[in-house]
């Protein structure tokens, strides 16, 4: 009898386990806003909205307020490689993933944990058989001859590119975005390829968006046009962040295809740590108040080329990689299976299966670095407070009467670092593990890729 009441107490554990922890459920603003991008095909091969649906506990738990889908919609079939980027209709989901009503309960259970949704939008084209083509052939662009094409210049022969100057268009597709907030509940978008399109477009159809009543928005531009901030946009990319952050690492003409991939390379030394103040000071230059450069170490598209495992020379190198990227200014990103140190490519044309169990170790130490960025103000909205080296990221984040310091050393190799000497002989709670800390009179020694994080 015991036994059965232990079985019947433990069964009720397990279920009140599995419950969602209930929390507050609003937009963040662009500063604090810490984004998970979930690609449906690394979760599986089919029924992937509620293959991710069993995951949102585990995303919660590392501290995401921003869920960010990559296209969900019907994929086009004519001239397709697959890509969820070529869209057939704006408004229907891909049935490699589920039902519509999948992903509406998806939404939902998002929302119960705290966690707002934003789905990809592709304004810039369409499939080859979507409806639009048959019923609109004047929404697109055309050459001489009379064709429609393919986006030029881009090899997307996948798509065909829409004409921007077309109103009727225009509104239909601001209507397909409204669809998708309004009846499905959705709180935002990430827009592909913004660049490429309008910002006339883009004004219209962020004000559009952002007269629904009742509804707050997120919304992102993948595009690094300062005129996102006046159209509207709440975010766009830090690709130059990126690209500084590669060259640290790799030097100004590593190959991310060629032979510097291979196991076993030497860091590249020829560009100074010092050059990421640079980069994120000319990011941020001219940006409006509260808008945010969206900062990430990989995403989709990079994902295709390299691990940041790979890229970043290993574990220890890509977590000093997003402790950089994630302290020193903006918003954060953090692509699905990054958490768990997948070592490989992931195509996103196909499904690609990664062990969520992966490197328990790692995905702790994602947890407790957004703790902490979610925990302490002045990472997210301090100033910066620079202290220039060729080897090791130092700087303050000063908000009111917080300073914090954090020392990254971004070299496969140890370094000395001489504090600054207001923080020489200080006694420190180090954020991450909460451990105290007494940081050395002088010079401090760090091993390869280690960091702290002092208040």
């Amino acid at each position: 009898m015991k036994n059965i009441i232990s079985a019947i107490t433990m069964a009720l554990l397990l279920v009140a386990c599995a419950e969602p922890v209930e929390t507050e459920f609003k937009v963040p603003s662009p500063e604090d806003v810490v984004m998970y991008q979930v690609n449906p095909r690394n979760y599986a091969p089919e029924d992937s909205f509620n293959a991710v649906a069993s995951h949102l506990d585990s995303i919660q738990t590392m501290g995401v307020n921003v869920l960010w889908f990559m296209p969900i919609y019907e994929i086009g079939e004519l001239k397709s490689v697959n890509s969820p980027y070529s869209i057939r209709d704006y408004r229907s989901v891909n049935p490699e993933f589920g039902t519509l009503a999948d992903f509406k309960s998806l939404v939902a259970e998002s929302h119960k944990r705290g966690m707002i949704v934003i789905i990809d939008w592709v304004a810039n084209h369409t499939s080859w058989d979507s409806q639009w083509i048959y019923d609109h052939p004047e929404w697109y662009t055309h050459n001489e001859e009379g064709e429609i094409i393919c986006p030029e210049g881009t090899g997307w022969e996948d798509v065909a590119d829409l004409d921007f100057s077309k109103p009727d268009m225009c509104q239909e597709m601001i209507d397909a975005m409204k669809f998708w907030v309004e009846e499905i509940g959705v709180d935002g978008f990430r827009c592909d390829a913004a660049d490429f399109v309008p910002f006339e477009f883009w004004q219209d159809c962020l004000n559009q968006l952002r007269a629904i009543e009742g509804k707050d928005l997120l919304m992102l531009a993948e595009g690094q046009r300062k005129d996102h901030f006046d159209a509207g946009f709440d975010m766009n990319y830090a690709w130059g962040w990126l690209s500084a952050l590669r060259r640290v690492y790799n030097g100004n003409t590593f190959n991310r295809q060629g032979p510097g991939a291979e196991p076993g390379r030497r860091m590249n030394r020829t560009v100074p740590v010092s050059s990421l103040f640079t980069s994120d000071s000319l990011e941020y230059a001219g940006l409006p108040e509260g808008k945010v450069k969206l900062r990430f170490t990989t995403n989709h598209d990079e994902c295709v080329k390299m691990s940041p495992i790979r890229e970043f020379f290993g574990p220890e190198g890509s977590m000093a990689a997003f402790v950089a990227t994630a302290y020193i200014h903006g918003g954060i990103l953090v692509y699905g299976s990054q958490e768990v140190g997948y070592p490989g490519k992931i195509n996103f044309f196909n499904y690609v299966e990664i062990d969520w169990e992966a490197n328990p170790h790692m995905y702790d130490e994602y947890c407790d670095l957004i703790r902490v960025y979610n925990s302490e103000p002045a990472l997210r909205k301090g100033s910066i407070v620079p202290y220039p080296d060729n080897d090791v990221l130092m700087f303050e984040r000063v908000y009111g009467e917080e300073t914090i310091l954090v020392v990254i050393n971004m070299r496969d190799t140890q370094h000395q670092i001489t504090l600054p000497q207001q923080w020489q002989g200080r006694t420190c709670t180090e954020l991450v593990s909460g451990k105290t800390r007494v940081l050395p009179s002088g010079n401090d020694m760090l091993r390869p890729f280690e960091y702290y994080v002092v208040k």
